[in-house]
C-alpha cells in the first residue's frame, strides 16, 4: 500500500486531496468475491420520500415527491470546507441535504438555494430522513398505538398523514 502525503498548498485543499485519493483507492481495491456480487446488487442506495408540505418553486408549482441517495464520506466532508458553513455552522445541514437529494418533483438540480427556500417542517423531515437512511439503512419505524398499545411498523418515507 502506498502512502500519500497531503499538504495544504495554494490549490483547492481538501477537495483536491479527495480527488487525488479517489483513483488510488479504486486501483488498490481487491476484486469482489462472486458470492458478494449479488449482495451488492441488492443494496438499496436511493430512497423515495414525500415532503409534509412541499417545496413551492418560483412559478408556484408544489413539489412533494423526491428521492435521496445514501451519503458518502465525501458528502459529509465537503461542507466542512464550505465558507457558508464556516461562517454559520447551522448551514451545514442545508449544504449536506442539497448534495444528497437527487430529485424533488420535476427539479433534478437541487442546490443549497432550493433547500434554503423549503419550509422548516420539510427541512426537519429531510434531516430525520437523512439520519434514518444513513444510520439505519431503511425508512421504517416501530411505533405503539396510544389507544390499544399494539405495536406495528410504519414507513416514514411518504404518504399522507395517518397512512402507513
Amino acid at each position: 500500500m502506498r502512502r500519500r502525503t497531503v499538504t495544504s498548498g495554494t490549490s483547492g485543499g481538501l477537495e483536491d486531496a479527495l480527488d487525488a485519493l479517489a483513483p488510488a483507492a479504486r486501483d488498490e481495491a481487491a476484486p469482489t468475491p462472486p458470492g458478494r456480487q449479488q449482495e451488492q446488487q441488492d443494496m438499496r442506495t436511493e430512497f423515495a420520500f414525500e415532503l409534509p408540505r412541499g417545496y413551492v418553486d418560483d412559478e408556484g408549482r408544489v413539489h412533494r415527491q423526491g428521492s435521496m441517495r445514501l451519503a458518502t464520506a465525501r458528502d459529509e466532508l465537503r461542507p466542512q470546507i464550505d465558507l457558508r458553513v464556516k461562517e454559520n455552522p447551522a448551514y451545514l445541514s442545508v449544504v449536506l441535504l442539497s448534495q444528497v437529494i437527487t430529485r424533488l418533483g420535476s427539479i433534478t438540480d437541487v442546490h443549497a438555494g432550493v433547500v434554503e427556500r423549503m419550509y422548516a417542517t420539510d427541512v426537519a423531515f429531510l434531516q430525520d430522513f437523512y439520519r434514518r437512511i444513513n444510520s439505519e439503512g431503511h425508512t421504517h419505524a416501530a411505533v405503539t398505538c396510544p389507544l390499544c398499545h399494539g405495536s406495528f411498523e410504519v414507513d416514514l418515507s411518504g404518504g399522507r398523514l395517518g397512512e402507513s
